[in-house]
């Protein structure tokens, strides 16, 4: 599956940068990247079983006829040439990262969230490299804050959600711990190695948060986001299925009735899984202290963003279910049929 996705995202750029007249050295380094991030990613998971698996891992793959070192000495004369290529900048993150070259690594990602600073690839990256390079191999500060965004733009990020769980169980917060790889599990294959091992850091976190969550036992336990939780159905009104275009991104909210703009919970997801049922919990908070449980009521909306940005814009479309408890055991019903 990740050699897929790569290839899905990587032949475009060769494509793209032949067009473009860019050396052979790039082309090396990207099918370099192809061959060693899936084995890179796998290694990692067979850490996965616990936050000691920040202190790093080691790959080992065939080198091309090109090094990783030439290759990136390549990249950084285009970059010189070229400084606002986010994609080069974000390949030889990737790449440093490879090489266990943590310093250099979280330099380029911040490259990279300079340029594009919505990239939650990159956030996620930054803190990894940045947890690394800590003495205590701790996710703390500036990284934890990037993960909650990273997750936020990107609810499907398997290393953001991941990370963000280690990061509160390393500071004590057992609970939020098991709710943020609660969100993660339902993304594993079940039953599969990494399941079985995140169902055992969600056992830990509950045990020493002291005991899993009330009526719940065995793998419901380990499905059941802990705190607050909203289940949201969405639909698209007939009449403005004809305004939806592809790539667009559905957000679902629930923010505090006073009209603070800053959401309690949210999750974003491609419009063109619609309908489609989504479950709001504590662990989509985008503020400590400000999640669903903080509030007895909520107001419950979904936008679609044809600009793929959580602030809305003229022309997203727009429906809502109004203010409800957040204590509410009934889905939530809300049909999107209004224009921005």
């Amino acid at each position: 599956m990740i050699a897929a996705a790569l290839a899905a995202v990587l032949l475009p750029l060769v494509r793209h940068g032949r067009r473009s007249g860019r050396p052979r050295s790039v082309f090396a380094l990207t099918l370099a990247i192809a061959l060693l991030l899936p084995l890179a990613t796998a290694a990692l998971y067979l850490h996965v079983g616990t936050p000691a698996a920040l202190n790093g891992v080691t790959t080992q793959a065939e080198q091309p006829s090109l090094t990783l070192p030439q290759a990136i000495s390549e990249l950084h004369a285009h970059l010189a040439k070229h400084p606002d290529d986010v994609q080069a900048w974000q390949m030889l993150a990737q790449t440093l990262t490879l090489q266990q070259d943590a310093a250099a690594a979280r330099d380029a990602y911040a490259h990279v969230l300079k340029l594009d600073p919505n990239n939650a690839d990159a956030m996620v990256g930054w803190a990894e490299t940045d947890s690394t390079l800590r003495p205590d191999h701790l996710v703390h500060g500036h990284a934890m804050e990037l993960l909650k965004r990273a997750v936020l733009l990107q609810p499907d990020s398997q290393r953001g959600l991941w990370l963000l769980g280690i990061g509160d169980f390393q500071a004590g917060d057992y609970r939020d711990a098991a709710a943020t790889w609660r969100v993660l599990q339902p993304q594993l294959e079940p039953g599969s190695k990494v399941a079985e091992a995140v169902a055992a850091q969600i056992a830990l976190a509950d045990a020493r948060a002291g005991g899993a969550p009330a009526g719940a036992s065995g793998s419901a336990a380990a499905a059941t986001p802990h705190g607050a939780t909203l289940q949201v159905q969405v639909a698209l009104a007939p009449a403005l299925r004809s305004k939806l275009v592809a790539g667009d991104t559905l957000f679902v909210y629930a923010r505090a009735p006073d009209g603070a703009p800053m959401p309690l919970a949210v999750a974003r997801l491609a419009a063109s899984r619609l309908p489609v049922t989504v479950t709001l919990s504590d662990a989509m908070a985008m503020t400590p202290g400000r999640e669903l449980s903080s509030v007895p009521r909520v107001f419950v909306g979904a936008r679609i963003s044809h600009s793929g940005q959580p602030i809305a814009q003229p022309g997203d479309l727009e429906g809502n279910a109004g203010v409800v408890a957040v204590d509410r055991k009934a889905p939530v019903t809300i049909t999107i049929d209004t224009v921005h």
